[in-house]
Order: C-alpha cells, then structure tokens, then sequence
C-alpha cells in the first residue's frame, strides 16, 4: 500500500507543477543556507574583533584565523547535514500545489479545494522548519555521541516528523483539524513507517533533495487511501 502511493508519486514526477515546487524549495533551502553562513562568519569576525578577544588571542593572528575558518567549515558541515530537512520544511510551503496536481490526476471526483492562504502556509512552514531544525540538531549531537546510530538516528526522526506534519496538512485540506489528528492518530504505525521510507533515500547525497517533494504527493495518496477505511 505504502509502495503503491509512493510509486504513484514517482509516476507524476514529470507534472510540471512538481518540478516548479521543486526547484522553489531547493532555491529557497540555498539561500536560506547561504545566509546562515554569512551570518555566522559575520558573528565569527565581530567577536574576534572585540576588545577581549583581543587581549586573549594577542598578536596571533594566526590563531584568529584559524577560529574563523574553523567556524565557517563547522557551518558548512551543519548546512550539509541541515540541508534536506530544511528543503522538507520549505517544501511544506508548497504542499498545496503538490496536493492539488495529485487530486487532479488521481482525484478528479473531489469537489474542488479552495487554495490555503499563504499567511497560514508561511505560519505552518515556519513552525515546522523550526521542530525540524531543533530535532536534527539534537540527532547530531546524539549522533556525535553514538556514531554507529547516526543513521538509524535520522531515518526515525526525520521519518517521524515528516509524516506526522505531511500527513496532518494534506489531511487538513479536506477535514477539519480535530478530525485529521484522531485519523492520524488512528494510523500513526502506518504514516511513520511511510515517512522513514521517505527518510532512508533523504539520507543519500543529492537523491534526497527530490524525496520532500515525493513524500508530499505519497502523503497525500495515503490520507486519500486512509480516510477511505472504516474506521471501527
């Protein structure tokens, strides 16, 4: 079942508006991340250039150097790790055009959704973007910590947040809130295995940065498959 709404998304890949919401979010991610980086070598040379920096690194300049080209790979090696995440967040943005292009091909009979505002897609993609950055960085340090589990570390938490934010949002198109949390609830076993399926190909260099999009569009079948069960 799982397999079936994922290879359904695969198949609509070459829908023009999941390529558009693609390349949006990928943009988007390296800007975000670019900035990220600028700020953090911006801090990095205001704090070297203080007066007690001054008088703790003394005339070895070296040494000032050294720290600042230190912190700027350090923010490199975090934007890497960052980086799929953070496009799954922005891409939750987007979800609405990825939901619709889904419902026309697969879901012609649905009566006609009407586009959600972008204040409250903005809203929504912020708060995620900011429990998958508070997430992640503590599976980096845990991974820092238990290397042999990183990767074990990342499937379960990516997979799980991905669903349960993916799931509830294409749920909440068509159902009030209360309504999409109790089918999630009611599922949750399920959404999380599809959302570490997600997760173990995001883990892959460049591969990953497609999945967000494809999860969006799985998510979607699934809640159209799971709301159609009964639910005794």
């Amino acid at each position: 079942m799982i397999l079936s709404d994922f290879l359904k998304s695969v198949a609509q890949f070459d829908d023009p508006k999941f390529r558009r919401v693609l390349w949006r979010g990928m943009g988007l991610t390296i800007a975000l991340l670019i900035a990220a980086c600028l700020l953090v070598n911006f801090g990095i040379n205001q704090l070297l250039s203080s007066a007690w920096a001054a008088n703790l690194i003394g005339d070895q300049s070296w040494l000032g150097a050294l720290i600042n080209i230190g912190g700027v790979l350090f923010t490199i090696a975090l934007s890497i790790w960052l980086m799929v995440p953070v496009t799954s967040a922005i891409i939750a943005l987007f979800l609405d055009e990825v939901a619709q292009a889904v419902e026309a091909r697969h879901y012609p009979h649905l009566p006609k959704q009407t586009a959600t505002k972008l204040q409250d897609q903005i809203l929504v993609g912020i708060r995620f973007l900011g429990i998958l950055l508070l997430a992640n960085i503590g599976a980096l340090i845990l991974s820092m910590i238990l290397p042999l589990l990183a990767p074990f570390v990342f499937w379960a938490t990516n997979g799980y947040l991905m669903g349960r934010e993916y799931f509830q949002m294409a749920a909440m198109r068509r159902m009030p809130r209360a309504q999409a949390q109790e089918l999630y609830q009611r599922h949750q076993g399920s959404i999380w295995t599809a959302g570490i399926l997600m997760a173990i190909p995001m883990s892959i260099p460049l591969v990953g940065l497609f999945i967000p999009i494809l999860g969006a569009a799985t998510f979607t079948h699934q809640f159209e498959r799971l709301r159609a069960w009964p639910s005794g």
